[in-house]
């Protein structure tokens, strides 16, 4: 039986420590793991030991999370338009020219920006909760929208959303009662661990705020979806109240093509149905994406 290790490095992005994971071997084709909120690349942990005999996988962390650089607010600006350009700047870093994504939540923002602008390098997208249509939205999103306009007024309210509470929550919602024993509790603890370091908080409700610009890029995302129609395959809770299945749903309008799959999950449908969608990955890519 071949072993494919998981291999963990960092490397400096513009003076900043970026930590990623990486499975597989470079020669096979590249699928990049773009983690989302309250999450690190530890959530794709499962996946890539899953894919590593057939796909060459990384998965950052982005800028404020997980084992890379956490700078204060005042130091560098978190926005989702400079996690992007990190995030592009690590693939050049490590001479990934081409590649598919698997986006989830905030990464989502940050691989359609990269794949609307250079297109020629991304093979196809695997969405898991990658919200780009505004139907996606749920009313869990009333607070974090009235925060983008009244900072100072909705903070204490969306501060909520940064509790242990909550990030169990959003690790629980949506999963049958009996699927939750695969819901590993190590995933909200850890999640919680990084939130609860000194100044993340402050991170987290600047990418809050930050947002609502990445509803500025949907027709752009749109319009790419369009006009270069790459394979997509969609793996999405249906009972994910953060995204709702409606986001799913409506990526037919603009590819007739997509492979859209609704789970009995939530918001990490991984922690449910991981081994399911590895299967879904394996047969999408082997028909959409070669080795170069």
């Amino acid at each position: 039986m071949t072993v494919h290790p998981i291999r963990h490095a960092t490397v400096e992005i513009d003076g900043l420590p970026v930590f990623y994971r990486e499975a597989g071997d470079p020669a096979d084709p590249t699928l990049v793991l773009l983690h989302g909120f309250p999450s690190s690349s530890a959530m794709y942990r499962d996946l890539l030991a899953d894919l590593a005999d057939r796909y060459h996988l990384i998965a950052p962390d982005h800028i404020g999370f997980g084992q890379s650089a956490m700078p204060p607010v005042g130091e560098f600006e978190y926005s989702f338009e400079n996690l992007t350009q990190v995030t592009l700047a690590l693939l050049d870093e490590l001479g990934v020219d081409r590649f598919a994504l698997y986006i989830q939540d905030y990464g989502a923002p940050i691989g359609l920006r990269i794949a609307s602008r250079h297109p020629e390098r991304v093979t196809a997208i695997i969405s898991q909760s990658g919200n780009a249509y505004t139907d996606g939205f749920t009313p869990f999103w009333d607070v974090l929208f009235a925060h983008a306009e009244d900072r100072a007024a909705h903070e204490p309210a969306v501060r909520e959303l940064l509790t242990a509470e909550a990030t169990r929550w959003q690790h629980t919602h949506g999963v049958p009662a009996e699927l939750l024993d695969r819901v590993s509790p190590d995933a909200w603890v850890l999640d919680q661990a990084y939130l609860d370091r000194p100044g993340n908080k402050e991170i987290q409700l600047q990418l809050f705020w930050d947002y609502q610009f990445n509803l500025d890029g949907y027709p752009v995302f749109q319009e790419y979806f369009r006009t270069h129609r790459p394979p997509v395959l969609v793996t999405w809770g249906r009972n994910d109240e953060i995204f709702g299945p409606d986001g799913a749903k409506a990526h037919a309008r603009d590819l007739p093509d997509a492979e859209i799959h609704l789970l009995d999950a939530g918001h990490f449908a991984l922690a449910t149905h991981g081994h399911e969608i590895a299967g879904l990955i394996r047969d999408f890519l082997g028909r959409n994406v070669t080795a170069a």
